[in-house]
């Protein structure tokens, strides 16, 4: 019975933060699909990241807000450059993505070279300490995500690209810090691609099932086998999503059908 309540005093801040994460990021992940910018979320959710380990690298808090308030420029920044590039050179937008990756993945290499640490914490923010959240960062991000949901639901058929953009990175950059990256990417386009042949009028719905589920899933599982929670959760949601496709009847929509 003490083991069962540890492992419920551990387990259920870690699902509140995957619940939270998916609320926002299932109906931005199925927008992205849309737009045909996958790997936008890989791209801002490694700046965001550099932008923590250029706070860290100034001295601050790791997880104080002087940090976050650095994040989060540095994915703005990164936003806003994208927003300029989808204007000026929309034709190798997805191309000019992956080399704003590669480079914010290479800075953060360079920036910890020297540290010993370095490895430990680049580890940390791809696979995210989601087990370790805080409830600091967890207020945080239930205040983020309120807004969010919010804005979303009542004026995102109003905005424009850079509009779009600024708000997918103020949500990365608060993800990136609770789960990691790889948890992001996946919470973001898994869901979208397991639901995106279905109804419309219910894949926001099914998406969020499949995310939230998966986040139980797998953090149960992970403590029954006693395996990395994120790289656990990542293969559940890849095996739910699948099952959630197959059920889906008829063709792909045509927004999302390639001709």
């Amino acid at each position: 019975m003490s083991d069962l309540l540890t492992y419920l005093g551990i387990l259920w801040p870690a699902l509140l933060a995957g619940a939270l994460v998916s609320l926002s990021h299932v109906p931005l992940g199925q927008q992205v699909l849309r737009r045909g910018i996958v790997f936008i979320d890989l791209a801002i959710a490694q700046v965001a990241a550099l932008g923590v380990i250029l706070g860290q690298a100034a001295g601050l808090e790791l997880q104080g807000w002087m940090t976050q308030v650095a994040a989060v420029v540095a994915a703005l920044l990164g936003a806003l450059l994208l927003t300029w590039t989808e204007r000026k050179r929309p034709e190798v937008q997805e191309a000019l993505i992956g080399v704003l990756f590669v480079l914010a993945s290479t800075a953060q290499i360079l920036l910890l070279a020297n540290d010993p640490h370095g490895g430990e914490e680049l580890r940390d923010l791809l696979a995210g300490q989601i087990l370790w959240v805080s409830g600091e960062q967890l207020v945080r991000a239930a205040v983020l995500t309120a807004v969010f949901l919010a804005v979303w639901f009542r004026w995102r058929t109003r905005f424009g690209h850079a509009g779009f953009y600024v708000l997918f990175a103020l949500m990365v950059t608060m993800s990136v810090q609770l789960v990691g990256v790889y948890l992001v990417f996946t919470t973001l386009i898994v869901p979208a691609v397991a639901t995106y042949r279905h109804a419309a009028s219910r894949q926001l719905l099914l998406g969020y099932g499949v995310a939230i589920v998966s986040y139980l899933v797998g953090l149960g599982a992970s403590v029954v086998t006693d395996l990395p929670s994120s790289a656990v959760i990542v293969w559940a949601m890849a095996v739910i999503a699948v099952l959630v496709h197959l059920t889906a009847r008829g063709r792909a929509p045509v927004d999302l059908e390639r001709h």
